[in-house]
């Protein structure tokens, strides 16, 4: 039960614990910001990571595209498969997408989270990884020269979408830390209502043994005042 249902029973620590439970359900409200903001972070992070991976395989392709001996076809063949890897990305960039927030996609701003009941935010800055901002839409593997150059273009845009993919990580981990601490406030004020306004159980259970002693003895003393008056009449028997 409450030891303190309302301001009768204790006006100040009542309303103190009324701010409290404000505060509780305003947490509350912090850890659900979080959690779609970490949410729509780990979505861009999965898509980063399958967008290095597909940067990895098209290497491959311009490493093969690099071999001296390859006739026309086989050059057109590596090119075309490059292509479609690059696609892939587009299409990826356009689906990294959670509650309407991509972090990746061509423009994309500054996502503020809220992380405190003051109104204030952690800004997760915007990593581009669609193929201009990785710059591999020029790669071309039809010619020994392309195939050459295109070799410098796809290490430069594994190092880009390596680095956006740490700022992203960083942000990430910054919500998360952000999220465990409200987590522990939030438990430490529930704590903090319940010890001003929960009844003593302890007491309330020495309380209640108190009680039950004095309805036995009670018992007691109307069944002993109820035999008096026979014991006294056994007398004139």
């Amino acid at each position: 039960g409450l030891r303190v249902n309302g301001p009768k029973d204790d006006a100040s620590t009542y309303a103190i614990a009324q701010n409290q439970r404000g505060d509780v359900a305003c947490f509350k409200a912090i850890r659900s910001a979080l959690a779609s903001g970490e949410s729509a972070v780990n979505v861009a992070i999965d898509a980063g990571k399958a967008i290095s991976d597909l940067l990895i395989e098209i290497k491959a392709k311009v490493v093969q595209s690099n071999q001296s001996t390859l006739d026309a076809a086989s050059r057109t063949a590596l090119h075309n498969d490059m292509k479609a890897l690059r696609d892939q990305i587009t299409s990826i960039v356009n689906t990294a997408e959670f509650n309407d927030v991509n972090l990746i996609q061509s423009g994309a701003p500054t996502f503020s989270v809220l992380s405190n009941v003051d109104g204030s935010v952690i800004k997760v800055s915007a990593q581009a990884m669609h193929t201009t901002a990785l710059a591999v839409n020029a790669i071309n593997l039809l010619t020994s020269a392309n195939a050459a150059s295109a070799l410098g273009a796809i290490n430069t845009a594994i190092l880009i979408a390596s680095e956006r993919l740490a700022g992203l990580g960083a942000s990430a981990k910054r919500l998360d830390v952000q999220s465990e601490f409200i987590v522990k406030l939030t438990d430490v004020l529930i704590d903090g209502v319940g010890n001003l306004v929960d009844a003593d159980m302890g007491e309330e259970s020495a309380r209640l043994q108190a009680l039950q002693v004095k309805q036995q003895l009670g018992i007691q003393a109307i069944s002993i005042a109820n035999a008096q008056p026979q014991s006294v009449l056994g007398l004139f028997r």
